[in-house]
C-alpha cells in the first residue's frame, strides 16, 4: 500500500486514492488492476483541479468500507487516511456543500458500527471541529451518538463523558425542539445500560419527555414517547435518592393515564407523589407481578413509600407532626418513629427536631414531592412575607438611630 508523504497540498488526498484503489483491485492482478488505479488517480486529478470536492468525497469514500476492514492496514495509519478525508469540509466552497461531505463521511462510519467504533467515533470528533456550520456540528455529534449506542460499551465510553456539556452543545448549535428531542433519546439509549450512570439516564429521560408541550401537531411524535415515560416513572420510583420530580405535569408522561398498557405504571407514579404507604400496600396486592416485570423490589419500595409518606405528613402539619400520625401513616411502632425521622434527615429531605417529652416533631424544612404551580406560587408568598420582614427590620433600626443620635446631639448642648 502506498505511503502517504505530505510535499504537496493536493498530494495526501492523491495518495489516499492510490492507496484504496490498490486496495480494491488487490486480487484482480496486475494487469486489470493496474489500468484500473491510473484512471482513479486520473478522475481524482480532475476534481482536485476543478475544486469538485463533493465528488472527490465521493471518490475517496467508495471504498472506505475495505480501508476500515482491511486487516493489514494499522489503526493510525487508519486514522491517517480518514483524516485526510475528512479535511475536505475545509476545502468545500460553501457550509451547504461541506455539510454534504460530511453527511458522506458520517453514512460510511456508521457502516458496520462494530467494527473499530472507538477509531471512527474519534474521527467524527475531528470531523466536529474541522466542520464550520453549526448544524453541521450538531449532526456529526449525532451519528456519533448512533454510532456509540449501536457498538456498545466501549464506544459509549468514549462519548458518555462530553454529556455533562450537553446544556452548552444545545445552546451554542441553535437547534429546536425536535432537534433537542432526537439527542435527548439518542443518549438515553446509551445510558441506559451504563452501570452507575442511573441519575444520568433519569435526567436526561426527564429532558427527552420536558420537549413535548402536548399541542396537536405533535400527537404522532408525544405516543411515540410513551415507553421512555414508563421508564422515567420507573428510575424514579426505584431511585433510593429522588423524591422529588415533576413527571405528573408532563403530556408525555400524563398520556399514560389513559393507555391500557401503562395506566399501572401511571398509577404507581401518582401514588408515590400524590399518596401514601396505604396506597402503595393496596396497589401492590393488586399488581405484584406488574412490579416484578419491572424489577421493583416491594421491601425497597415500602422504604420510599415511608418516606415520601412522612413528607406528604410534614407538607399538611402546622410545623409539628405527633408521633402517632407518622405511626399510623408509616405503619410502624411506636418506637420506630425515631428511626424513620433519622433516616429522612440522613437522605437530606427534612430537617427537624424531635421533642421526645411530647412525642412530636417539629419541622423547619422538608422537601415537596411535587414542586408545581401552586409550590411557586407558595414560594413567592414566603418570599413576599421574608421581605417585608427584613424591611420593617431595616426600619426598626433606622429609626432606632435616628432616635440614639438625637440624644446624643441632647446631650452635647446640655455639656456646652
Amino acid at each position: 500500500m502506498a505511503t502517504i508523504v505530505n510535499t504537496t497540498e493536493e498530494e495526501p488526498m492523491l495518495a489516499v486514492v492510490r492507496s484504496t484503489a490498490e486496495l480494491a483491485w488487490a486480487d484482480a492482478g496486475a494487469e486489470v488492476a493496474d489500468p484500473e488505479v491510473a484512471r482513479l488517480c486520473a478522475e481524482a486529478q480532475q476534481h482536485v483541479l476543478a475544486a469538485r470536492w463533493l465528488d472527490m468525497a465521493n471518490l475517496m469514500l467508495a471504498n472506505a468500507d475495505l480501508l476500515l476492514l482491511a486487516p493489514r492496514l494499522s489503526d493510525k495509519d487508519l486514522e491517517c487516511v480518514l483524516t485526510v478525508i475528512c479535511n475536505l469540509v475545509t476545502k468545500a466552497g460553501s457550509e451547504d456543500e461541506a455539510l454534504e461531505i460530511a453527511k458522506l463521511i458520517c453514512a460510511k462510519l456508521t457502516h458496520q458500527p462494530g467494527e473499530k467504533p472507538t477509531l471512527r467515533i474519534k474521527v467524527l470528533f475531528s470531523l466536529y471541529n474541522l466542520l464550520p456550520s453549526l448544524s453541521g456540528k450538531a449532526l456529526v455529534y449525532r451519528k456519533a451518538l448512533e454510532l456509540a449506542a449501536a457498538a456498545g460499551k466501549a464506544a459509549a465510553d468514549c462519548v458518555v463523558p462530553t454529556f455533562k456539556n450537553i446544556d452548552a452543545f444545545v445552546a451554542y448549535w441553535g437547534i429546536g425542539k425536535p432537534e433537542q428531542r432526537d439527542l435527548f433519546l439518542a443518549v438515553t439509549r446509551i445510558l441506559k445500560d451504563q452501570k452507575g450512570m442511573t441519575k444520568e439516564y433519569f435526567k436526561f429521560l426527564n429532558k427527552y419527555l420536558a420537549t413535548f408541550d402536548g399541542s396537536a401537531d405533535e400527537a404522532d411524535a408525544i405516543g411515540a414517547a410513551k415507553e421512555e415515560a414508563a421508564a422515567a416513572i420507573i428510575e424514579f420510583v426505584k431511585s433510593s435518592d429522588l423524591y422529588q420530580c415533576d413527571l405528573l405535569d408532563m403530556p408525555a408522561v400524563a398520556q399514560l393515564e389513559k393507555d391500557e398498557k401503562y395506566q399501572p405504571v401511571y398509577e404507581l407514579l401518582k401514588i408515590f407523589l400524590t399518596l401514601r404507604l396505604d396506597s402503595y400496600l393496596a396497589f401492590q396486592t393488586a399488581n405484584s407481578s406488574l412490579l416484578q416485570g419491572y424489577g421493583l423490589v416491594h421491601e425497597e419500595c415500602i422504604t420510599k413509600m415511608r418516606l415520601m409518606s412522612l413528607l406528604d405528613l410534614s407538607g399538611h402539619c402546622s410545623g409539628e407532626i405527633p408521633y402517632s400520625a407518622i405511626t399510623k401513616a408509616l405503619e410502624i411502632n411506636d418506637d420506630e418513629v425515631e428511626y424513620w425521622i433519622v433516616k429522612a434527615i440522613s437522605s437530606k429531605i427534612l430537617d427537624c427536631k424531635v421533642d421526645q417529652l411530647n412525642q412530636l416533631v417539629i419541622v423547619s424544612r422538608h422537601t415537596a414531592r411535587v414542586f408545581g404551580m401552586p409550590q411557586w406560587q407558595s414560594l413567592r408568598s414566603k418570599l413576599g412575607v421574608w421581605r417585608g420582614n427584613i424591611a420593617n427590620a431595616i426600619n426598626t433600626i433606622q429609626a432606632n438611630k435616628v432616635t440614639e443620635d438625637g440624644g446624643q446631639g441632647m446631650q452635647g448642648l446640655m455639656i456646652r
